[in-house]
C-alpha cells in the first residue's frame, strides 16, 4: 500500500477503543490515528530520506523519536512522577540521526501501547487531578496531559505527513 491510500474510516469512526473510559476515547483515538499514519508514512522511508531536513525542517527520524520521547514523558507526569534520568537523557538526544525506522516505529509502537494500557487503568475519578509539569511545576491535571497527549502526538503525525509530501515532490522533481 502507498503512503497515500486508505483503506478504511478513520479511528475515531471506527467506536470506541475497548476497555478506555469515555471520557479518555479522544486521547486513544488521536494516539491509535497517529500509529496508524506513521506506519503507513515511515515503514518504506530509506535511512537518508528518514534523516533529511527539507529546507532545515525537523526529519521525519526526529519526529518518530519525538513522538515517542514526549508521550513518554506525558504519561510519567501524568501518573504523578518527576521524569528519570534516563528520560531527560532520551529527550537530549531526540535530534540524534542513528536510528533505523523499523527501530523507531517499534519504539513508537510500544509507547502507544504503553500510553492505551494507562489510558484504561485511568479512573474517570482522578481526572481532574492536579498535576505539576517538568522542573518548574508548571499547573496541569491528569485531564490536560492525557489530552495534550493525544493531541501533541497527531500534531507530529501530521508534520511527518507534510514532510514525507515534501521529501516526495523533491525526488519526483
Amino acid at each position: 500500500m502507498s503512503h497515500q491510500e486508505v483503506s478504511q474510516p478513520e479511528v475515531w469512526l471506527r467506536g470506541p477503543v475497548q476497555g478506555v473510559p469515555v471520557e479518555l476515547q479522544p486521547v486513544a483515538h488521536a494516539l491509535l490515528q497517529a500509529l496508524e499514519d506513521v506506519r503507513r508514512l515511515a515503514a518504506d522511508l530509506q535511512p537518508e530520506t528518514l534523516w533529511r531536513r527539507p529546507g532545515g525542517a525537523a526529519s521525519i527520524g526526529f519526529h518518530l523519536r519525538h513522538m515517542t520521547g514526549s508521550l513518554d514523558r506525558l504519561l510519567t507526569y501524568a501518573r504523578g512522577e518527576a521524569l528519570s534520568d534516563g528520560q531527560r537523557a532520551a529527550l537530549a538526544a531526540e535530534h540524534g540521526a542513528d536510528a533505523s525506522v523499523a527501530e523507531l516505529l517499534e519504539a513508537f509502537e510500544a509507547a502507544v501501547a504503553g500510553a492505551l494500557d494507562q489510558l484504561r487503568a485511568t479512573a474517570a475519578a482522578d481526572l481532574d487531578a492536579a498535576r505539576a509539569v517538568g522542573r518548574a511545576g508548571l499547573p496541569s491535571s491528569v485531564r490536560g496531559l492525557l489530552y495534550h497527549a493525544g493531541e501533541h502526538t497527531a500534531r507530529h503525525a501530521g508534520q511527518i505527513s507534510t514532510t514525507r509530501r515534501i521529501l516526495d515532490g523533491l525526488a519526483a522533481g
